[in-house]
């Protein structure tokens, strides 16, 4: 079973994967690989600099290398998931895999998203909603290269609401691999 995992910052997403984790799902995030890439390239593992390597890598060397960096990690008789999925084209790479499940798109209202963003305090994070918003706005853009949250959230088989405890969460997730 292959899942992909998507949606906007601080939906979730993160607590989604650690779940899945704990289920026994192999996790594999394309922020992590960012931050590998930043690691050997000297760069500052900072959200502005994540996007614009992302965006850079995309760029560069086509709008799914994350996703295909990611699939070639997948291993048989394993169950994965793949997080923080950005780029409609890391979607439908992942689609083409052997055992392809489902892409949970995960959301909640800004102002929740905002709070939780503060609560985890991640360097180069807005410091106020209307900051939030605003980087949030930037950030979806409508190019082959950038990040696309909203378009690959609407891409996603499933969405759900992530407004309530982590438990709530949890039901949700169990729920959507039973329907897969």
């Amino acid at each position: 079973m292959v899942i992909g995992l998507t949606g906007p910052n601080a939906s979730g997403k993160d607590e989604a994967a650690r779940y899945l984790k704990e289920k026994g799902f192999e996790c594999h995030s394309l922020s992590d690989i960012l931050r590998e890439e930043a690691d050997r390239s000297g760069i500052e593992p900072v959200r502005e600099n994540l996007i614009r390597l992302g965006n850079d890598m995309r760029r560069e060397k086509g709008p799914a290398v994350l996703a295909i960096r990611a699939i070639k990690k997948l291993s048989g008789g394993k169950n994965h998931i793949v997080d923080s999925i950005r780029n409609p084209a890391e979607i439908e790479a992942l689609r083409g895999v052997k055992g392809f499940t489902l892409i949970i798109g995960i959301d909640a209202p800004a102002e929740i998203r905002f709070k939780r963003s503060l609560e985890r305090g991640r360097s180069g994070d807005a410091l106020t909603l209307e900051e939030f918003i605003e980087k949030e706005e930037k950030e979806n853009r409508s190019s082959a290269e950038n990040q696309q949250l909203k378009k690959c959230l609407g891409m996603a088989d499933i969405v759900l609401t992530n407004d309530s405890t982590v438990n709530e969460l949890r039901k949700k997730i169990d729920e959507a691999i039973k329907k897969a």
